[in-house]
């Protein structure tokens, strides 16, 4: 993908969003005195590592959005890829209002699996348009799927929430 490409109106929008997803979802992360109270499973990587870790996948998921859009698809085919990739950023900022303001873990893991499927169906639907592509939604499923594992951790080592 040349650098050009990403100047075009689809990817400024996809900017956007991103943009929005990553702020909100920072502003609903609060690390507050609840948050450091939760016995936590021992293989949880550092506080200080979660923030790089979720910059890192969303501009992957960025680029596979990007990569996927450049292939000839028809309209309705856009517009469906940019729903998933919508309805994943919202499935995330919800999985964060969950854990941190409403103090649900339990509730953020039952999210957390539509949050797992939303990642699984992008990087299946991307696989149909670009395999190049979805292989950029690969650390995205697999760190998903250890923050399932993590979230279900604090649960069940919190009881009862």
């Amino acid at each position: 993908m040349k650098l050009a490409d990403y100047r075009q109106p689809h990817m400024i929008a996809a900017y956007v969003w991103l943009f929005i997803v990553m702020t909100l979802g920072g502003l609903l992360t609060d690390l507050s005195p609840w948050y450091f109270g939760l016995k936590q499973p021992s293989w949880k990587p550092p506080d200080w590592s979660f923030g790089m870790i979720w910059s890192s996948i969303f501009l992957c998921g960025l680029f596979a959005w990007g990569l996927a859009w450049q292939t000839k698809m028809i309209k309705k085919q856009k517009v469906a890829l940019s729903i998933l990739f919508i309805s994943n950023g919202i499935f995330n900022l919800l999985w964060s209002e969950l854990y941190f303001q409403l103090h649900r873990p339990d509730w953020a893991l039952i999210e957390a699996i539509f949050l797992w499927l939303s990642v699984l169906i992008i990087f299946l639907y991307v696989l149909n348009i670009r395999r190049k592509a979805s292989l950029f939604m690969l650390p995205y499923f697999i760190w998903t799927s250890l923050a399932i594992l993590l979230n279900y951790g604090t649960v069940t080592l919190n009881r009862p929430a």
